[in-house]
Order: structure tokens, then C-alpha cells, then sequence
């Protein structure tokens, strides 16, 4: 039994040695997870601390997922999408780029340089900028604190929860420059116009930035990771928050962002359910009021609105796109059809668990699976819309259909009152087959809603 127990011991110690080893290798192999993420601009390391600043470490940068529709975000000045291509309107045509901040000369080694670039879309007439070393100043941000339960702020105007910006409310560091700001009007005027948006929050934000010496770029906190600022306008409106969520994901995408990024919201919109949607879309979410002062973000990349989308566009051009999957673009380039939407919508579905690599609807033992989206306050989620065929009347919530699977059918129902194109589009910029009730009133039959849906279920061998 001693020489019995002295094998089994030398097994245990073998077996605990073997965990430590491997448990020594994970935590090697994984420590660029809790380091800053390099960037396709090598531009991002690491600083000292200091005595003057804390280093804020972000728990976890999240993994893209694989998603079926991707195709590269690879364009580059040298080789444009051509303009108004299906490819430029969904956000793969920010290549003409502005150096304002090239890296600074005089800062040590192990400190990395300040940047600060905008890549413009002729198409889409609107920038993703982004920019290295930029601190940002709440006390200089006016606007409520955001993030309050709705109950907390019922009665407070919107005017109070967008952002307006003081010079100065965010900086860049210039070195041993002077103090100066960041760009002009002209500047502005070219490559952020306000358009048709009264309040262009990305605009007054960047006319805000102001380089200034190191010697003044003082942070209580520095954010290592990449971080994106958004400013949403109407927040708890699903079709528009997806049009923020697309476009968050544009710039995290043609800026290169080997993981997804970090949000920081500038704004003081209330908490609402369709947060959780962003928290499952990227790394984590912060509010800009919620810092307890400047904070300093080692690259920061300021998302377009989402009125700058093709999702707004498509309301007031022609936007001539199909849909289209990714193997026939990769196979047959056209510049008249598109995967970018299928693309986001793999990626909404990837975010929450969901399944993403069926390409098409099977069968359930009962039948086929029917959605009705209700025009009224229901929890919407994405694992709600695998369904085979969509009904819904025109309204937010059918703004799921772009998590729809490839061959979902879908049927909207349309109050002569209120005609627009937003789910035809997307419809059509997904590749779904799309159907029509347009009513003469307000009020839908559901004798007729039954016909109509009895065809499509026909063409569906039932």
C-alpha cells in the first residue's frame, strides 16, 4: 500500500504541476487581452504612471465574431470604392483622409504619439475621425448627467440632454507646441457638414477639440483601449438606435479595430432597454458624465451620427442597392449589391448567442415559424425574429428584420396616413422578399391580412 501511495502522490504532484504550467501559459498568452490593443496605425502603447494619473484598465476587449456575410474593410485612398456604390453608401467609402494632428517628434520612447486624422466619405458626406492622446473635459460638456432611470427625468427637455460643447471641452496633446485649435470652419464646412441636421454634435464636438501643451494635458484616468464616442438624438426609438448601432459599427470597422471598442455615450439621454443591445455589441459602456474628471483616451474614434447613414439616406436618394450574399461578391464584385446590412445583422444576432451560419429557413415540426410584431411597447430581442415569414404593421420594431435569415419573407402593413420606405429598404438592401397591405385608412382587415399571408405561405409549399 506504501509504494501504492507513493505513485499515487508523484501522480498528483505530476497532474498539479501540469495545471500550474498550463494556468502560467493561459495567463502569458492572454495578457495582450489586458494591455493596450495595437491598431492598424501602431500608434497606441503604453504610458508610465505617473504621480498625477491612474490608468483605467477595461476588464475585456471583446472578440469579433465570425460572421457569414463578412467581407474585408480594406479601401484605401490608392483604390476608392467608386461614388455612390453600394459599397460606399454602407460605410466602406471613408478613404479620402486629413492628417490635422500628424504624431508628435518630442515625446520619450515609452510614451506613445499624439494624432488626430478625419477619412471623409464623398458619398455619405459625413467623417470618421479618430485620434490618439485626446482628453476629455466633462465639467466642459454641458448637458444633463445621463443614465438616470426614466422615472428620475420625466419632464426633462431633450434640449437638456444633448451635448454643448465649451473650447476646449476635449484636447489633444500638442507637445511642446502652444495651445491652438484643432481646425477651422473651413475644415468643418468640407469634411463635417452640418447638411439637414440642426445640431451636429459630432461637428460642435471637433470644433470643441483644442491642441494644447503637455505640460496642460493633465487626466485623472487614462482608458487604454480603443474607446468610440457616440451621440444619440432619438434614443429610445428602435430604428433610430439601430441606425447609431450601424453606425458605431461602420467606425469600428473601417478604422481597423482588431476588437471591439469601448463606448463612451456623450449625451445625457436616460437608461433604456435598448441598452443592452449595446453592451452586447461592444466591449462596454460609459456615460461622458459619469467620469469624475478628465479622462484621457489612448485612441479615440468619434462615430457618425446615425442620420448620416444609409439607412436616413435611402429616404431622400435612390439608393440603388440588392441584396446580395458575401461567396457572390467575393466571386463577382457588383457595385449594385450589397452584404453590409446581412453583414450587421449576423453580427446583432452573433452578439447575443444567437446562431449565425444557417443560410436558410427550415422547417419546424409544426409548420413554419410566423412573427406578428405588434405596434405597441413589447420587448423587442433579436432571438424573437427566426422566423420564416415577418408581419407587422409600419412601425420600430420591424427594424428587426435585419437579423432576419436570408430567406425570410416579409409583410408590412401600411397606413395610408403614414407611407414611407424604411423596411422596403431594408428589405431590398437585405435581399428579403417583401410584400405590401397598403391600406386606404388606418384600419387593416384581418381577412385581408389572412389572404395575403395565405399566398406567401403557398409560395412556401404549405
Amino acid at each position: 500500500m506504501n509504494g501504492r501511495n507513493s505513485w499515487l502522490l508523484k501522480i498528483v504532484v505530476f497532474l498539479f504541476a501540469l495545471n500550474s504550467l498550463s494556468l502560467f501559459l493561459y495567463f502569458i498568452s492572454h495578457s495582450k487581452t489586458l494591455t493596450p490593443t495595437q491598431t492598424h496605425h501602431s500608434r497606441v502603447n503604453r504610458l508610465p504612471l505617473s504621480d498625477h494619473t491612474h490608468h483605467h484598465q477595461y476588464r475585456y476587449s471583446k472578440p469579433w465574431p465570425i460572421l457569414p456575410s463578412y467581407l474585408p474593410w480594406s479601401q484605401t485612398q490608392t483604390q476608392p470604392v467608386p461614388f455612390r456604390s453600394c459599397e460606399a453608401y454602407f460605410g466602406n467609402g471613408f478613404t479620402r483622409q486629413v492628417d490635422l494632428l500628424k504624431p508628435t517628434k518630442n515625446l520619450s520612447s515609452f510614451n506613445p504619439a499624439s494624432w488626430f486624422r478625419c477619412s471623409f466619405s464623398e458619398t455619405l458626406r459625413s467623417s470618421v475621425c479618430e485620434g490618439g492622446r485626446i482628453r476629455m473635459v466633462p465639467e466642459r460638456v454641458k448637458m444633463s448627467i445621463g443614465g438616470e432611470i426614466l422615472e428620475d427625468v420625466i419632464g426633462r427637455r431633450e434640449e437638456e440632454e444633448l451635448p454643448e460643447f465649451q473650447n476646449g471641452a476635449f484636447e489633444v496633446d500638442g507637445g511642446d507646441g502652444e495651445a491652438k485649435g484643432l481646425v477651422t470652419q473651413e475644415f468643418l464646412n468640407e469634411y463635417v457638414p452640418r447638411g439637414e441636421i440642426g445640431k451636429h454634435t459630432m461637428r460642435e464636438l471637433i470644433g470643441s477639440i483644442r491642441v494644447v501643451p503637455t505640460t496642460e494635458f493633465q487626466c485623472h484616468e487614462w482608458i487604454e483601449e480603443p474607446t468610440l464616442l457616440v451621440t444619440r438624438f432619438e434614443y429610445a426609438n428602435v430604428f433610430h438606435t439601430f441606425t447609431d448601432w450601424y453606425s458605431a459599427y461602420v467606425a469600428s470597422r473601417v478604422t481597423g479595430l482588431p476588437r471591439r471598442p469601448h463606448v463612451v455615450f456623450v449625451d445625457g439621454h436616460c437608461r433604456t432597454q435598448l441598452e443592452e443591445t449595446w453592451q452586447a455589441l461592444f466591449s462596454s459602456l460609459r456615460y461622458a458624465k459619469n467620469f469624475t474628471g478628465p479622462v484621457c483616451f489612448r485612441h479615440a474614434i468619434l462615430s457618425p451620427l446615425g442620420y448620416e447613414t444609409a439607412w436616413f439616406k435611402g429616404l431622400s436618394e435612390d439608393i440603388n442597392c440588392e441584396g446580395a450574399s458575401a461567396p457572390e461578391l467575393w466571386q463577382h464584385p457588383d457595385d449594385k449589391k450589397t452584404a453590409r446590412l446581412s453583414e450587421f445583422g449576423e453580427m446583432v444576432r452573433a452578439a447575443f448567442g444567437i446562431p449565425v451560419h444557417r443560410h436558410r429557413n427550415e422547417k419546424q415540426a409544426s409548420g413554419l415559424n410566423i412573427l406578428f410584431v405588434r405596434r405597441e411597447d413589447y420587448l423587442a430581442h433579436p432571438r424573437h425574429h427566426d422566423a420564416s415569414v415577418i408581419i407587422g404593421a409600419h412601425g420600430a420594431g420591424l427594424t428587426h428584420i435585419v437579423s432576419a435569415m436570408p430567406k425570410t419573407v416579409v409583410l408590412e402593413i401600411i397606413s395610408s396616413q403614414y407611407r414611407r420606405p424604411h423596411f422596403a429598404l431594408i428589405a431590398q438592401w437585405k435581399g428579403l422578399e417583401y410584400h405590401a397591405i397598403n391600406l386606404e385608412g388606418s384600419y387593416a382587415s384581418p381577412s385581408v391580412v389572412i389572404d395575403n399571408l395565405s399566398r406567401i405561405l403557398r409560395t412556401l409549399g404549405c
